[in-house]
């Protein structure tokens, strides 16, 4: 099965816990706080592996979580970092967080890494809080959790040549004679249900990767069809061969077939018509062909080469292949997103900082006090201990929360929650 997208979720490995810890030796008195920083949580690491093809993996597994750290320990030691959890992805796979749409990379290259959810940091243990007004406080950080996040991996695959044209033309059998893939070949529409790729060798040393996507037709766009699912993995393509069946054996117009597919491609993306095309006039052994190409080239722009071929016979493949690998040769990458232009000039814009904290009231009277700094403040703070409770509510006033809570109308011994914390408001 060919599986090029999927949906998972990822989750970096939490901080480890820094410790509350003491020296306690015979003969050193007042020895102070010894409690070590918690490790640093294991990040999600996507991995380039050139031997995979398809997503299938991600069919089966779908969370992907990394593990914590260790927590501080006694006597300063802090604990062991946790190592990252590699996932392997094959060439040309796209990373999207599902809920910014935002691409996190673009992983194309054999061995390329990218960091898909960073582990939290450790948490701190007593020793950092040690000040000449307090030497031996009873505070510790938690450790950071990690970023977790659900990202949409679609594969686009890395081919220099795309084949592209109604089912039924011979895209298939083409790729049969000029490469050693063994597509499925017969005479019904959408025998192709996916796409398949294929190494053409040109001559010793020099070669080019194609690929045969499924037969699209026409009001593929619209969802009619199987091809318009398959067609970015054109996106990365240098030259597009247009396949038209020029012995009109399926009853269809071969000029027709070829402008309809070409408004399936502007439709998906204008710019895969910038493209350089070649047609490859097909099925030249069928009786009508000859004279349909005339009529064919008539029609078209004289300057797209085409190539009357049959694969049937073999004649005319060899001439194309060389005409189509110059142009891979003379044609740059295709970048699909317009590149910023850098005109040396900064340009500085203002962006509203995220409020720190949001307050809203229950109908039972609870005031909730939420937001994404306030919530990882809770989630780091150790509430084992008195000291780190005060600490946590000066944080808070200095925030603000305390005034905007009266602003709200909360009075003495009201209910405020944070997350799964509750406690009695006093002033």
């Amino acid at each position: 099965m060919f599986v090029d997208q999927v949906k998972v979720f990822v989750k970096g490995g939490d901080g480890g816990n820094g410790m509350v810890a003491f020296r306690r030796e015979k003969y050193v008195p007042d020895g102070g706080p010894a409690g070590g920083d918690g490790g640093k949580g294991s990040d999600v690491i996507f991995v380039v592996d050139e031997g995979l093809r398809t997503l299938m993996d991600f069919r089966y597994k779908r969370h992907f979580k990394g593990k914590k750290g260790e927590n501080g320990r006694t006597k300063n030691q802090h604990g062991k970092s946790a190592g990252p959890l590699v996932v392997q992805v094959p060439p040309g796979t796209v990373v999207r967080d599902v809920g910014s749409e935002q691409i996190i990379a673009d992983l194309t290259e054999n061995g390329q890494r990218a960091v898909i959810a960073a582990g939290g940091r450790g948490g701190r243990g007593n020793t950092r809080f040690s000040t000449p007004a307090n030497p031996a406080p009873y505070v510790s950080e938690n450790g950071e959790p990690g970023v977790e996040r659900e990202v949409q991996l679609e594969l686009k695959l890395l081919a220099d040549v795309g084949l592209v044209g109604f089912p039924s033309v011979g895209k298939s059998t083409l790729l049969s004679v000029v490469t050693s893939a063994k597509p499925k070949i017969a005479a019904y529409h959408f025998t192709t249900l996916a796409p398949n790729l294929g190494v053409v060798a040109v001559d010793e040393g020099r070669s080019f990767v194609v690929a045969d996507l499924p037969g699209l037709i026409e009001g593929a766009s619209s969802g009619a069809g199987l091809g318009y699912q398959f067609l970015r993995h054109i996106e990365r393509t240098r030259v597009i061969i247009h396949v038209v069946d020029m012995s009109g054996s399926e009853g269809r117009d071969p000029y027709d077939d070829y402008t309809k597919i070409n408004e399936e491609l502007k439709s998906y993306q204008l710019r895969l018509l910038e493209r350089p095309q070649v047609i490859a006039a097909s099925k030249m052994d069928m009786p009508d062909a000859e004279k349909n190409l005339e009529e064919f080239r008539k029609k078209i722009d004289p300057k797209i080469p085409v190539f009357p071929i049959s694969s049937l016979t073999q004649s005319g493949i060899k001439e194309m292949v060389g005409a189509v690998y110059e142009l891979i040769l003379t044609t740059p990458e295709f970048p699909m997103e317009e590149p910023v232009q850098d005109d040396g000039k900064a340009i500085y814009t203002f962006e509203k900082e995220e409020a720190p904290f949001v307050i809203s009231r229950d109908p039972d009277g609870t005031f909730n006090v939420s937001g994404p700094k306030v919530e990882l403040l809770f989630k780091m703070t150790n509430f084992q201990h008195d000291e780190a409770i005060r600490r946590f509510a000066l944080q808070l006033r200095s925030m603000g929360v305390d005034d905007a809570l009266r602003e709200k109308g909360v009075t003495e011994g009201d209910t405020v929650r944070i997350m799964d914390f509750e406690f009695e408001y006093s002033d």
